[in-house]
């Protein structure tokens, strides 16, 4: 397979500047080390082909939270075996997988992710699949986490340019966060958000240029996104019940790559 270039996806993706390395190995080692946020969805999937292009070691980590779509968990090591296949290169650079607990998450959040409820909208103009603080939290223990592993890059891939409104997706959260997290913790970590100013189309010919149509269909199969964890019938978009919030952005942002393809090769 042909490995892709950089895209311009990345530039703009990196919360903060990357900082200039430290000396000695250790610190070099640091660097070239990232913690990837799997969640087993179509965004962390391509995070994950993005991180796996750029760093020579990268972990992923997963969050059980009690999470109505908790089958999305279950996707992960499929898109993991599947990624590695499709590059030598990126087999030798997955490192290990881990899943934390968040039960408390669950237990504090009264919402349609957490909850067998109906999906709405409130009166605040969020989903009901809002859970308060829910990146905040994953990002604070991703940190601990890396630094207990010594990896200085944070992968994620929230964005709010095609998304449902949720205020810790948005950019000057992350970068407010990762200051934070930089200073209590008395270390330099980048968050990195690659996927913050491109729509669902994007996210699948970025996943294009990083490992082809191969890739494309392996996160199109393989990757969840129904917030109510429905895997029964596969849709041309992938897996779903097709009608929550999560499936009408992936359907949609399916059907605009589709066109954009089509007219791509029209042109050629």
């Amino acid at each position: 397979m042909t490995r892709a270039a950089t895209t311009g996806a990345t530039t703009k993706g990196a919360t903060g500047a990357t900082p200039a390395p430290a000396g000695g190995a250790h610190e070099a080692a640091r660097n070239k080390g990232a913690l990837v946020v799997f969640s087993g969805g179509q965004d962390s999937a391509t995070c994950l082909a993005w991180a796996l292009d750029r760093f020579e070691r990268v972990e992923t980590l997963g969050f059980d939270y009690g999470q109505r779509h908790v089958v999305e968990l279950a996707c992960r090591d499929a898109l993991r075996d599947g990624m590695g296949a499709l590059d030598p290169v990126w087999k030798a650079r997955l490192g290990e997988d881990h899943t934390l607990s968040l039960d408390a998450l669950g237990a504090v959040s009264d919402t349609a992710l957490t909850r067998e409820t109906e999906i709405t909208m409130s009166e605040s103009g969020l989903p009901s699949t809002f859970v308060p603080g829910r990146n905040l939290i994953f990002l604070t223990f991703a940190a601990a986490l890396a630094y207990r592993r010594g990896l200085r890059h944070i992968v994620t891939g929230v964005c709010e340019t095609d998304y449902s409104g949720y205020p810790d997706c948005r950019d000057d959260t992350i970068k407010s966060l990762q200051a934070t997290l930089n200073l209590g913790m008395e270390t330099r970590f980048v968050l990195h958000t690659p996927l913050m100013w491109i729509d669902k189309a994007q996210t699948w010919d970025l996943a294009r240029s990083l490992g082809g149509d191969a890739l494309v269909g392996l996160i199109n199969r393989d990757s969840h996104s129904c917030y109510l964890g429905q895997r029964g019938e596969l849709h041309p978009w992938g897996y779903g019940c097709g009608e929550c919030p999560a499936c009408k952005l992936r359907r949609t942002g399916w059907e605009q790559y589709q066109t954009l393809r089509a007219e791509s090769v029209g042109n050629v």
